[in-house]
């Protein structure tokens, strides 16, 4: 069996996605590895590329922009490796990132998600990369900056596990979806991706329910890899991402953390929600293209 699924869902990123396959390549890991993309019916000559460029990869089609969990679930289903790695076409590897991940893997029987460190372009720390669950305290503590302003109150800083240093290997509730490595036994017990949310947020969800099935979730900053962030589909349609973003925290949580509130928290949650998402789309209707 193919020891690694590398699995790249794209949406009009087609530059991206060059320097993407470009880097994997030229750090390629020493195992037996696959390919496998899904592309969201991109018009900005992704198909073509890929045609020319890499015809031997496995291409998978859809006419129109499907969201994220979908074409990840035909990515999924179509891998063939002992693990699967979602990596966004935004990302770049600066290294054998897999090896390292898979080699700990291996001796850790109970881990089924894991994420390496993520890097900014200017060589940052992507704090997003390992986080918490978004619930009330943890959100109010990152948008309203709280947590900062108590940085020794762990519940509003929560949300991006803050305290954890970023070279330091630790069990988180849940890492992003950018260059996800999930072990093929949690997948086959958790089951695909939620299809209720159309972008964001599903990786959030995912890792709760692999935590629900008793698999752990790891951050493990063993190697590194870049992410630009915010390119191909989501920045061309801002105002969608804006309201999918809004919409998929909704559903996250009511599915995971409303049965824990009193239903008049709840009610006012969700008018704060909606509060946020009038104020992001005012915001960006000012904001330069």
């Amino acid at each position: 069996m193919t020891r690694l699924s590398i699995l790249i869902p794209t949406l009009n990123s087609c530059e991206m996605l060059k320097n993407c396959l470009r880097s994997i390549v030229g750090f390629a890991p020493p195992m037996s590895y696959e390919i496998i993309i899904a592309d969201n019916g991109s018009t900005d000559g992704t198909l073509e590329f890929l045609s020319q460029d890499y015809p031997h990869l496995t291409l998978i089609k859809f006419d129109k922009n499907e969201g994220f969990a979908k074409p990840v679930n035909k990515l999924l289903n179509a891998a063939q490796g002992d693990y699967l790695v979602l990596l966004n076409p935004d990302t770049l590897l600066i290294e054998d990132v897999f090896s390292p991940q898979l080699d700990w893997l291996d001796e850790h029987d109970e881990v089924g998600i894991s994420i390496p460190k993520v890097l900014n372009a200017d060589g940052s720390f992507q704090a997003q990369c390992k986080r918490g669950d978004a619930r009330p305290a943890a959100v109010f503590g990152y948008f309203l900056k709280l947590g900062k302003l108590f940085p020794e109150n762990r519940a509003l800083n929560s949300y991006l596990m803050s305290w954890l240093d970023e070279d330091e290997i630790a069990e988180v509730d849940a890492v992003s979806g950018s260059c996800m490595i999930i072990r093929r036994a949690c997948w086959e017990a958790v089951g695909d991706f939620d299809e209720t949310f159309f972008a964001y947020q599903e990786d959030s969800d995912y890792c709760i329910r692999a935590r629900q099935k008793g698999w752990k979730v790891m951050y493990l900053p063993i190697s590194s890899i870049i992410h630009f962030g915010g390119q191909g589909g989501s920045k061309a349609r801002p105002f969608k991402s804006i309201w999918e973003w809004h919409r998929s925290y909704y559903v996250l949580y009511r599915k995971h953390f409303a049965k824990d509130r009193f239903f008049l928290f709840n009610w006012f949650y969700y008018a704060v929600m909606a509060v946020k998402l009038l104020l992001s789309l005012f915001v960006n209707l000012f904001r330069k293209k």
